[in-house]
């Protein structure tokens, strides 16, 4: 064989080994775009917003028809803070109450309705027109996300004689 046929040979397996890389190369792009392909879609659907319900009701805690007031709608959100120990006072709700259990547990008093507790993580409507008081015996503070339903010039709690039991 002649040293230009050996060349050409080499050249060939060269060029083969060559094509060989280039379409595994190829093939493995390939492969790992569909993988990132299907990371992306997922990340792409982790970053829809989801809607985990609270709650949704017609009644209160203690069953009562949810009613608002009548007047021109004030919704008022705050955040109320029961620290160890302490307690809300006998109050009641003239306006729908919802309320959310942020952190610890509150212990609240319905008088001849019973005793609930609520720990973090527990939402509920609140009971309208029925007195109550509510305690923290826990060994941190209590904190609530109270959402008023209220109307202008209507009181949002007001203080209450505890119930005749």
């Amino acid at each position: 064989m002649s040293v230009t046929s050996r060349n050409r040979g080499c050249r060939l397996r060269r060029s083969a080994h060559f094509v060989a890389g280039v379409a595994a190369g190829i093939g493995l792009t390939l492969l790992v775009g569909a993988f990132m392909g299907a990371g992306i879609a997922d990340a792409r659907k982790s970053l829809q917003p989801s809607v985990d319900t609270l709650i949704s009701t017609s009644e209160t805690i203690l069953g009562e028809p949810i009613s608002y007031p009548t007047g021109t709608a004030k919704v008022t959100a705050a955040v109320i803070t029961v620290p160890v120990g302490a307690s809300t006072g006998w109050h009641s709700h003239g306006v729908p109450l919802f309320a959310y259990i942020l952190e610890g547990e509150l212990t609240v008093d319905y008088g001849e309705n019973g005793v609930r507790t609520y720990r973090s993580g527990i939402g509920f409507m609140e009971a309208i027109d029925i007195a109550h008081d509510g305690r923290n015996g826990g060994d941190s503070d209590v904190r609530i996300l109270a959402v008023y339903m209220g109307a202008e010039g209507k009181a949002l709690s007001r203080k209450a004689g505890p119930p005749s039991q």
